[in-house]
Formats: C-alpha cells, structure tokens, sequence
C-alpha cells in the first residue's frame, strides 16, 4: 500500500496592475474547487500570486509599494481563501509578500506558508536566495529588484509532518540551487513545494535566457532525483504588464520523471495522484544518506545547524 496526496498545481496566468486582491483570491477559489472535483487534497499555487510582479518596476513611493505587501494573514482580503479550504477540506501552499513591523522598522520578505485542511496555517517559509538586483538597472524594459523589495530569508529549510509526509517549501530561484533540496532531503523532505515567477529575459543574456524552459525543469527534476522526493513546481505565467513569464508548471517524481504538466499560459489546475512511498524505496537504495553519502570526502563536516569547514 502506498501513501497518496491527490496534489495539485494551480497556475495562475497573468494578474494587472489595476487587479484587486479580491479578484485574485477568487480565481484562486475557482481553481482550488476544480481541483478538489479532482481529488486533491493539496493544491500549490504560485509565487506572489496575489498580486502582479511588482519587482519589475522602481517603486519610490513608500505608500504604493506597501500596498503589495500582505501585513497579516489571513487578512481581510484573503480570508476567504481560507474559509473555503476549510469547507472544502483542502490544505494549500500560497506565496506573497509579507511586511512585518518590528519597532519603527519595516522587514519585507518573499513568502510562503502551508495551511492544513481546515484551513490553519502550519508552516512558513522566506526566500533564501533573492534573484536580481538591489538598484535600477538602465536599459532594461523591465527591472528585477527583489534584492531591494525583499530581505534574504531568515527562516532556513525547514520540514513539516502533514499530509501524511515530510512537506517542504521554496520559492522561484530557489529550485536552481542544490542545497535548497538537500537541506531539506537530510530532514527526510517527501515533497518540496515551489512556486515561481520568471520572465525570459531575466540574465539578459540570450545565450541564456532562450534556455530558460530547459533550465526551469532541469533544476526541479534533478532536485527531486537526487533526494528521492516529489517536487511540485507552480508558475505565474504569460504576458503580465509586457513581461513574458514562463509557464510548464509541473508535478515532478522521485524518479525525476514529469507525471503532470500544464499545457498552457494561463490559470490551469493539473493533478497527480503522488505516491510518497516512491521516495521511500529511493532513499533505501540508491540516496540511502547514511550509507553512501561520504560529506568528509569533499572537505566538510556535517553537523546538525549545516555544513561547516573543516579546520586548518
């Protein structure tokens, strides 16, 4: 008998500028029903998806750059989000950018959380590795500024015990990192949840830039591979505000293999039935850490925290 989570990925296509958070939330309802007609009883919806991609822009107004920072969550806004997960008993992974006071300052940072089936959130997660540039950029048609909008995440790669696995979390450029998956494949991670934003311009090298779909699911097939987990990979796509962003979100095995693949650039749900245990063989055999990971024999010692260097 396998261990299954009917998972979902809802992609989400373009949202304006001028789009109300209430608008957004309701395609998110409407696409967290269809998938519950599905089956699912986890759905993974994109990076920053309540709001359009505001990085793209310089924002010198103190006042219109808050406005696409959730304070509280859930708020007033996205509560109903929330009240129908719990109705319909689907848990979710939601991204967006949170603003928090400590004092008199303002700490910004690329988010996401896992709510539960009765719509309690149970884990958060802030992006590690912030893409882009911390000031303007002349010539580009469009910025990336998350290093200057956000902080680099504080809350490390954690785990949570739910849905009837070991859940981890990510945002976008993480998924091109290694150690993103394997500090959560040392805590025995089952599936790494991930949403994204990415235009195809964003090295401005084309060279690179026209590998950007090769590279999108390069990274997240050799990540579940190579820690024996599933990874579900959820993207904003199309054309927003000009800017053409990636979509291919996908539902990727242990094996690496991609079960599930969205076939267009604008909201659509996909599904797979994701057997857990898969991994489980995986890290039995061939990823078995304790066994044939050797950390010493590329010049680390490994401790609970991390990896540190050895001494001199």
């Amino acid at each position: 008998m396998g261990r299954y989570v009917n998972t979902a990925a809802a992609q989400m296509g373009p949202i304006s500028k001028s789009e109300t958070r209430r608008q957004t939330v309701g395609r998110l309802i409407e696409m967290m029903r269809e998938a519950k007609g599905r089956g699912a009883e986890l759905v993974v919806f994109p990076e920053l998806c309540l709001t359009t991609f505001f990085p793209r822009w310089l924002i010198e107004d103190e006042a219109e750059l808050d406005s696409f920072y959730e304070t509280e969550m859930p708020g007033p806004e996205t509560a109903p989000l929330f009240e129908e997960a719990s109705k319909l008993s689907v848990g979710f992974y939601i991204g967006y950018a949170e603003l928090i006071r400590e004092g008199d300052r303002k700490r910004r940072f690329n988010t996401s959380i896992l709510v539960d089936r009765s719509g309690q959130i149970i884990g958060k997660y802030r992006k590690v590795h912030l893409p882009g540039h911390d000031v303007l950029q002349p010539g580009r048609v469009h910025q990336h500024l998350e290093k200057r909008y956000f902080e680099p995440g504080d809350l490390g790669f954690r785990v949570w015990r739910s849905f009837g696995g070991v859940m981890g979390m990510c945002i976008c450029n993480d998924r091109r990192w290694p150690e993103t998956y394997r500090v959560m494949g040392l805590q025995g991670v089952e599936m790494v949840m991930l949403g994204y934003n990415t235009p195809y311009d964003h090295t401005q090298h084309p060279d690179i830039d026209s590998l950007t779909q090769f590279h999108n699911h390069l990274s997240m097939q050799a990540g579940a591979y190579q820690n024996a987990t599933w990874v579900v990979g959820t993207a904003k796509c199309g054309i927003e505000e000009g800017s053409n962003m990636v979509g291919q979100s996908v539902i990727v095995a242990p094996s690496g293999e991609i079960v599930a693949m969205a076939s267009n650039i604008e909201d659509e749900v996909i599904t797979a039935r994701c057997d857990l245990d898969i991994g489980k063989r995986y890290r039995e055999t061939i990823f078995d850490f304790a066994r044939h990971r050797e950390p010493a024999a590329y010049g680390l010692i490994v401790e609970r925290k991390g990896a540190v260097p050895p001494p001199i």
